[in-house]
């Protein structure tokens, strides 16, 4: 593969801080990089230093001759008086970018459904970070530089952007790196994942998922890493492993391995024991939303919705970008009126709203974060034991230091996670959030799910984090053309309904749902595979079906052995005499060797059980 681009020995360092001291790296064709790490920690100054937006302070950035470098920045710098179409193709004749099937792609994906000739200035942020994308993707670049390309797209858009990337650098040519907190994005992109922390840049193997193995096994065989970080990276792990199978059948996720560091740690949450917890707080009503519909502006935005929230529910809500997500949220909360139909709320229900604009915060701007907290309860039920205000925010990832700082000095992320700790100790029983990722890097995204996984009550989530989404919610519900619709299977099905343009029915009263979910889940069936009526036969003979299921179980043999031996190599470099580098040396050669094989039989193994299940 052809070198790009490198760094050697790059330093960065502000009057006030130093972000890197020595870091080397490289990116060379066919690299997809996601970029993680703390809010602070230097991700986007990594990514401006290696886009040539930065001139480090000591050190170098190497470039190929004559690389071209595209940027796509947090905040847009569209003209503000363009149109839409001379922002993304410029000054280009029609028949020249119409003839390209690549820019007819990204129109359609990014931009179909806007005015070609609508003014940049007068749209909102969603539809500009859209318009900034299709600009960006629709030149040639050697080397893209993406941060934060998820900001503001909803669950299709992000679905798009994955599969346009995944397209374009299929063929091996040419790079990209991401700065993103989106973790299903990482996984579904990403070929490499590069840790930013305490001034290093670590490289790991693989998305998302991958890092998350690695770091567990990193975190294990080092004595100096904290036990609270190892055991909730294990605790994330233990979710990957028993999660969405599409997530756990990565080729260079290691099975085996995973399932003997997670061989101890409980399931993320007992769902059973937080729906008593749920019921004996709630009671057996708590908000019934009975043929609601709600009109805004002579505009119909819900039509002839029915949901009975059940006692302990955790429900995720999908839709795009003004579907009527928020608007569902409002009539739930209580804060508009349906224009027909009805909404009863229990009599013991507590509300509770974790909101975008941070309003919780407003009054208390001057105040240090250990003034905020002391003046609220003393205690938090969690899980079924008793924790401290302090103890919350320890767990919510503020560091000791950090309580003496005034809530208008707090940075986006902890301001957030502040908001939720209030909401928190206000002990709500039905609770709300609405798009909680804004702001938050990856161990604090892990430390909040960590914290609503014993939380017994009423969840409500609407985000376009897939991967939040999937975590901490148990069903997921869909609004299609102003209706409200179960979808048994999740995203993904979500994903393929809301493609065809059209999404029939809706849920229906509580004596009806189960049959509906039960429809839901055949549609969602057959529109994954195929109809059964006029379906073409398996396309397997019977005796290859028998060769293909033998080699599978010799699959499963030579990656039972190999794995056996990568465990052999790892003891032997526990007993190792670490003083002896020639050994060392000739150890991480054969477990190089040894990995390298395990990947190809993984390879091997998908797509045997693909052709199987074909």
């Amino acid at each position: 593969m052809a070198h790009l681009l490198g760094a050697e020995r790059v330093g960065i360092a502000f009057p006030t801080r130093t972000v890197f001291e020595s870091i080397s790296l490289g990116l060379e064709d066919g690299d997809r990089i996601g970029i993680v790490g703390r809010n602070g920690d230097g991700k986007s100054t990594l990514l401006r230093m290696l886009a040539g937006r930065l001139e480090p302070t000591s050190g170098r950035v190497t470039r190929r001759g004559g690389l071209q470098v595209g940027v796509l920045d947090q905040q847009d710098t569209l003209d503000q008086d363009s149109t839409i179409g001379h922002a993304i193709v410029g000054d280009r004749p029609e028949y020249e970018w119409a003839g390209d099937a690549r820019i007819r792609d990204l129109l359609a994906g990014l931009v179909g459904d806007l005015d070609w000739h609508a003014r940049i200035g007068d749209l909102s942020g969603g539809q500009r970070r859209r318009v900034a994308l299709a600009q960006l993707l629709a030149a040639d670049w050697d080397v893209l530089f993406l941060d934060e390309p998820t900001n503001h797209l909803d669950v299709q858009g992000i679905a798009w952007l994955a599969e346009h990337l995944n397209k374009r650098y299929a063929t091996g040519r040419g790079a990209f790196v991401a700065v993103t907190h989106d973790r299903w994005f990482l996984d579904a992109v990403c070929t490499g994942t590069w840790e930013v922390h305490d001034g290093q840049v670590e490289p790991f193997e693989g998305g998302y998922a991958a890092y998350i193995l690695q770091r567990v096994e990193r975190d294990r065989m080092s004595a100096a890493t904290e036990a609270k970080r190892q055991n909730l990276m294990k605790k994330e792990l233990a979710w990957l492993r028993r999660g969405a199978p599409a997530r756990t059948a990565k080729p260079k996720f290691r099975i085996d391995a995973a399932n003997q560091l997670i061989e101890d740690e409980p399931p993320a949450r007992d769902p059973i024991q937080l729906a008593q917890l749920a019921a004996t707080r709630l009671g057996k009503d708590v908000v019934d939303i009975v043929d609601a519909s709600v009109e805004l502006g002579g505009r119909t935005i819900l039509d002839d919705v029915t949901w009975r929230i059940a006692p302990g529910e955790r429900a995720g809500i999908l839709g795009r970008n003004g579907a009527g997500k928020s608007t569902l949220l409002a009539l739930i909360a209580g804060r508009i009126r349906p224009t027909t139909g009805r909404v009863k709320t229990g009599k013991t229900v507590k509300i509770a709203e974790l909101t975008q604009d941070l309003a919780e915060l407003t009054e208390h701007e001057n105040d240090p974060v250990r003034v905020v907290v002391s003046s609220l309860k003393s205690s938090y039920q969690s899980g079924g034991k008793e924790l401290t205000p302090g103890q919350l925010l320890e767990r919510l990832g503020f560091r000791s230091g950090e309580l003496s700082t005034p809530v208008k000095d707090l940075s986006g992320g902890q301001r957030r996670r502040l908001q939720l700790l209030l909401i928190l100790l206000d002990e709500p029983n039905v609770l709300i959030l609405d798009e909680p990722t804004n702001d938050l890097d990856t161990d604090m995204l892990a430390a909040m799910e960590d914290v609503l996984d014993s939380w017994a009550g009423c969840l409500i989530v609407v985000s376009h984090d897939r991967y939040l989404i999937e975590r901490v919610t148990d069903h997921q519900f869909a609004i299609v053309d102003g209706g409200l619709r179960h979808v048994p299977g999740g995203v993904d099905a979500y994903l393929a309904l809301s493609g065809t343009g059209s999404v029939a029915g809706k849920v229906g009263p509580a004596s009806q749902q189960q049959d509906t979910r039960a429809q839901d889940s055949s549609a969602t069936s057959a529109d994954a595979s195929a109809p059964s009526e006029g379906a073409k036969p398996s396309a397997l003979t019977g005796a290859e079906r028998r060769a293909l299921e033998k080699e599978a179980a010799s699959l499963d043999r030579r990656l039972e052995k190999a794995t056996k031996q990568r465990a052999t190599l790892l003891q032997r470099f526990e007993t190792a005499d670490h003083s002896d580098f020639d050994a060392l040396a000739a150890l991480q050669a054969e477990l190089a060797a040894v990995d390298e094989r395990i990947g190809e039989l993984e390879e091997a193994w998908l797509e045997t059980h693909e052709g199987l299940e074909a």
